[in-house]
């Protein structure tokens, strides 16, 4: 399937529509931690976005913003569940991790939930490895956070 990645600016529309419907699915999964983790996810700290489109539909989204001076963090991973099971979620991951190591950033980390498998497989099937969890996500259950070398 042919997906086109676009860099976007803050409050480009495709972006905006698609994290409505990822914090949608995220207030069902997280239920009542949903709040918490929201708290961490406001688009005017995310610079560098991503649309994914396939013949002009946007279809998947990612973003990094900077943890550390070395690390960038991935935020608002999502694939609409039509086109899922395609490969999209790690094209974009790795389109994430090329842009962060254009920034001269050496690793990657995120953070995900537990009741999230999907996500989970997705980040271990590309290389990120488990790390204790990490700022705001230390001594969260449903939390947890991964790291990759770029």
């Amino acid at each position: 399937m042919n997906i086109i990645f676009k860099r976007v600016p803050t409050h480009q529309v495709d972006f905006i529509n698609l994290v409505k419907q990822l914090d949608t699915t995220l207030a069902e999964t997280d239920g009542d931690e949903h709040e918490f983790y929201h708290q961490f996810n406001g688009l005017d700290t995310l610079k560098h976005r991503l649309v994914g489109y396939h013949e002009e539909i946007p279809v998947a989204i990612g973003a990094i913003k900077e943890l550390t001076p070395t690390c960038v963090e991935v935020k608002r991973m999502f694939t609409v569940p039509e086109y899922r099971g395609q490969g999209i979620g790690s094209r974009l991951l790795t389109e994430l991790e090329l842009w962060a190591k254009e920034l001269d950033y050496e690793k990657s980390a995120l953070e995900t939930g537990k009741r999230q498998p999907d996500a989970i497989a997705l980040y271990e099937k590309n290389g990120y490895a488990r790390i204790q969890n990490y700022g705001q996500y230390k001594g969260q259950e449903n939390s947890v956070c991964f790291e990759k070398l770029l």
